[in-house]
């Protein structure tokens, strides 16, 4: 016999939120979109009502097959998966199949990932923000290759580490965290947009009304800042052998490495003679 628990309820929420990824590569991909303005959020929505319907359904028949009370006793010893669980039911040749279709799956996102990330850090570079290496295009492949290789590095990094912990979800938790906050730092920007930027806001071309972008940019500010409270308690709580294996600290020394090096080349910028209010309230030309 189990209780409803809110803060379980929302921990659990906020991990589910934090799954709806890809949404950073769509936009960045923008440029190549017609008519993004309109269609790019359309493509979300979308993408959100679909895939939730399939999560739905999904976990509607894992739980009609195996009992809920089974799969949390089982997640409490060990990381499960959904294949993991069905295996109990299904041929073990069954099983097999249907972990190497989840593996192929995940491999068909790890193209879209870096594709995604290595831009992130070209434009950085490019800006300046990152050193000028990182935006260098390859003469022959016309790839920014140093963003690529950065980024894949660093993915890598975080995979050995979490395999070196031991627990996988440790990855998953700073992804969570730094989701929820950079979500958080898009609903404030909603808020902020016509006050920082009133040219670029008048562009906006999707939810013209101030009053329904106030309602949506507050309101998921109150959402989400709750989901980061909650997900951050909840892993400052948990049982860990050394504070390295908590999520927040390690999110919180890379936040702050990234920090140092972002206000030294803004700094660097700025002695260079760059305008840097001017060349970033403006959308670069490609």
């Amino acid at each position: 016999p189990t209780s409803f628990h809110w803060p379980t309820f929302l921990s659990a929420a906020a991990l589910l939120f934090s799954s709806f990824i890809g949404f950073d590569s769509i936009a960045q991909a923008g440029g190549e979109a017609k008519n993004p303005t309109k269609n790019l959020p359309k493509a979300i929505g979308l993408a959100i009502l679909s895939v939730g319907l399939f999560y739905i359904c999904f976990t509607y028949a894992v739980y009609y097959a195996v009992p809920w009370q089974f799969v949390a006793q089982e997640a409490m010893q060990k990381d499960i998966t959904a294949a993991g669980i069905l295996s109990y039911l299904l041929p073990s040749g069954l099983g097999v199949l249907i972990l190497l279709g989840a593996a192929i799956a995940l491999l068909n996102d790890l193209p879209a990932m870096i594709l995604s990330v290595s831009r992130l850090v070209f434009s950085w570079a490019k800006d300046g923000i990152f050193p000028r290496t990182l935006a260098l295009i390859h003469p022959k492949h016309h790839t920014p290759h140093f963003a690529i290789v950065l980024s894949g590095c660093i993915a890598s990094i975080g995979i050995l580490g979490s395999h070196f912990a031991g627990d996988f979800f440790l990855g998953i938790d700073i992804m969570v965290t730094s989701m929820l906050v950079n979500f958080l730092l898009m609903c404030i920007s909603v808020i902020l947009f016509p006050i920082q930027n009133p040219v670029l806001a008048s562009r906006i071309g999707i939810f013209k009304s101030r009053k329904l972008q106030l309602f949506i940019g507050i309101g998921g500010t109150i959402l989400i800042l709750s989901f980061l409270v909650i997900h951050t308690v909840k892993d400052l709580n948990s049982t860990a052998s050394a504070w390295y294996f908590h999520s927040t600290p390690v999110w919180l020394i890379v936040m702050s490495s990234a920090s140092v090096l972002f206000f030294f080349q803004w700094k660097k910028l700025k002695v260079s003679g760059v305008d840097t209010k001017a060349q970033f309230s403006t959308l670069p030309s490609e």
